[in-house]
């Protein structure tokens, strides 16, 4: 509400209230997947009694679930009946090969929120300083969850950055895929390029994962891996490209520049280091999502970090990369660096 005379509104503890009760938002996200809510209305049940029925819920509870996913919008309403979203339909209906709903496993996990569920204890600490708990723990178990969970929100960047790097060239290429995970960076470039050989890193319980992908794409051939820390194994050398995909913000800058002095090496002359990570402005309050990263490495790392084009920019020149190019990768939230040799 504006107060006459005054272009300022007036306080509201509305911003309060929705923020102390945002945890009830996740636990309802994560119910309507469960239930199937939105796969159900994706076959055509549209009011609370259908879903209910198909659901195997109360009407009332169904009802209530409903209402609230469309003040968070993810539904519409019109009178009785419900819709989806665009995003809805493509990210929450489990038939849509889009489908992201089992990325809560990893998102919700016991491991993950625990790590804040005390966060004026690391905004004293300045981090997550118990080791077995962090991200960063050797050969983590909760790695593989996140590589299987993962994917299928990684399809899209995987392709759309292979694109961007690779476009339409069959030359031969030959690839490491650093941290690599569910593999599908990787992938994508050998899948696009039948003459790209992929050499993925990554704990070797993780590589079986990443192993298993590469076989179903039918890239396996040209999939090779090594199994160990980053900071550790041998990558060789030759590479055209590497990828360091969503694993610089782990580490703070010295340990980040450590490493990309050892990509720099492992390039061929006239090679690129492509980074996909979250990178907020200068200002580090905007976008949203690469904004709010940050708080996600204070619980989850000693000392990880969001970084800025100019911070990035800064890590790779002190490494020996000559030069760098910032590279949106709409509709992902997240952006891509190509930095040369």
């Amino acid at each position: 509400m504006i107060t006459p005379g005054s272009q300022n509104p007036s306080p509201s503890p509305e911003l309060f209230f929705r923020t102390a009760n945002a945890y009830q938002q996740t636990a309802v996200l994560k119910a309507a997947v469960e239930l199937g809510i939105f796969t159900s209305m994706a076959r055509g049940k549209r009011t609370a009694a259908e879903l209910a029925k198909e659901c195997q819920t109360s009407e009332r509870g169904t009802r209530i679930l409903c209402d609230y996913l469309c003040v968070l919008g993810f539904l519409t309403k019109e009178e009785h009946h419900y819709s989806l979203t665009p995003d809805s339909a493509t990210f929450l209906n489990r038939n849509s090969p889009a489908y992201m709903g089992d990325t809560l496993e990893f998102l919700l996990s016991p491991h993950l929120t625990q790590s804040f569920s005390d966060v004026a204890s690391l905004v004293r600490n300045g981090g997550n300083l118990q080791p077995d708990k962090a991200a960063l723990a050797p050969e983590r178990p909760a790695w593989v969850t996140f590589a299987r969970a993962m994917m299928p929100m990684m399809a899209m960047p995987a392709q759309l950055m292979a694109q961007l790097i690779n476009g339409n060239s069959t030359q031969p290429m030959k690839v490491l895929d650093i941290a690599a995970g569910h593999g599908m960076f990787g992938i994508a470039f050998a899948k696009l390029n039948p003459n790209t050989q992929i050499v993925a890193q990554d704990w070797p319980n993780v590589l079986e994962v990443a192993q298993e992908n590469a076989r179903a794409a039918g890239v396996s051939d040209r999939f090779k891996t090594i199994p160990g820390s980053a900071f550790d194994v041998d990558f060789g050398g030759g590479y055209d490209v590497v990828l360091l995909t969503n694993f610089l913000h782990h580490f703070d800058p010295p340990t980040c520049e450590q490493l990309l002095k050892k990509v720099h090496a492992s390039l061929a002359h006239g090679g690129r280091a492509v980074t996909l990570d979250f990178i907020p402005n200068p200002d580090r309050i905007s976008p949203p999502i690469p904004a709010t990263f940050a708080l996600m490495m204070l619980g989850e790392t000693p000392s990880g970090d969001t970084y800025t084009f100019i911070e990035f920019e800064r890590m790779f020149a002190h490494a020996g990369f000559k030069s760098n190019e910032f590279r949106p990768l709409p509709p992902s939230p997240q952006q891509v660096i190509i930095s040369y040799k």
